[in-house]
């Protein structure tokens, strides 16, 4: 077993997943390569992680019968030829000699029969997926985990910090602005409500002001509703000012706001 193999293994091996026959390799490869403990102490770091960052749902019991049902169908490679009745002999000597054909290098699609191991990763990795489900993780929220956009997760941080603070204001047509951040995290994030929409040649650019200096943060718009959940670019420090300006599409051309704030926000 090489090192790659033995990295696979413990994947299942700490998702609980390995088949006696896997667990027992795993052993002894373990036994016999002390210095490939990383791969397991990876492996259960990263089921850790995926555990604690998700919350656990009760996931439908038709979801393992179904998994285990789509490999069971899977087509199997037969290792048997088949049998030839005595009808299907054909007569080589009545036939006389045959033509001599060059011949061709065979060529191997896969791994070699004796190796074992390309299935065994097939058949590891259905089984970890069944794991996780079955330890209540559910493929929706493993899905939307893995796809939540950036600033979500950003306000998501900066909400549960410790130290996480907010200020909104009402903009003179009813649009909401609200300001999050946490300066443990250096992160800070605006989230808005019913923003008047702009002309296509126009953007929303944010910017940090400090000491009255104003530092670009980054430029976003927002949906048909006026909502948006935008990340200000840059380290976010206590007692700076949050502020949004309308520029021209792509932000301010010379790094420095061109109009007065629209909406602009205390931190301290």
């Amino acid at each position: 077993m090489n090192e790659r193999d033995f990295a696979d293994l413990a994947a299942g091996h700490a998702l609980n997943a390995l088949s006696e026959a896997d667990e027992r390799a795993y052993q002894e490869a373990l036994a016999g390569n002390p210095h490939w403990s990383s791969h397991v102490r990876d492996a259960a770091d990263a089921v850790a992680a995926i555990s604690a960052t998700v919350e656990p749902v009760e996931p439908p019991a038709s979801i393992r019968a179904s998994l285990l049902a789509r490999i069971t169908d899977l087509p199997q490679l037969s290792q048997a030829e088949p049998e030839r009745s005595s009808d299907d002999v054909e007569d080589f000597a009545a036939a006389g000699p045959a033509p001599v054909e060059p011949e061709l290098e065979a060529v191997t699609a896969g791994p070699p029969a004796g190796a074992g191991w390309g299935p065994r990763r097939w058949f590891t990795l259905a089984a970890s997926i069944v794991a996780v489900l079955v330890l209540g993780f559910g493929a929706v929220t493993i899905g939307q985990q893995l796809t939540r956009p950036a600033s979500l997760v950003a306000l998501e941080q900066v909400t549960t910090a410790p130290d996480a603070q907010s200020a909104s204001t009402t903009m003179p047509d009813g649009g909401v602005v609200t300001a999050h951040w946490s300066a443990s995290t250096g992160q800070s994030v605006l989230v808005t409500d019913g923003m008047p929409a702009l002309s296509t040649d126009q953007t929303y650019e944010l910017w940090f002001v400090r000491d009255d200096t104003p530092i670009a943060a980054g430029i976003f718009s927002t949906d048909a509703e006026g909502r948006a959940t935008a990340i200000l670019q840059g380290q976010f420090h206590s007692g700076d000012v949050i502020a949004v300006t309308v520029e021209p599409a792509g932000g301010s051309p010379d790094g420095t706001p061109s109009s007065a704030p629209v909406v602009a926000l205390a931190t301290a």
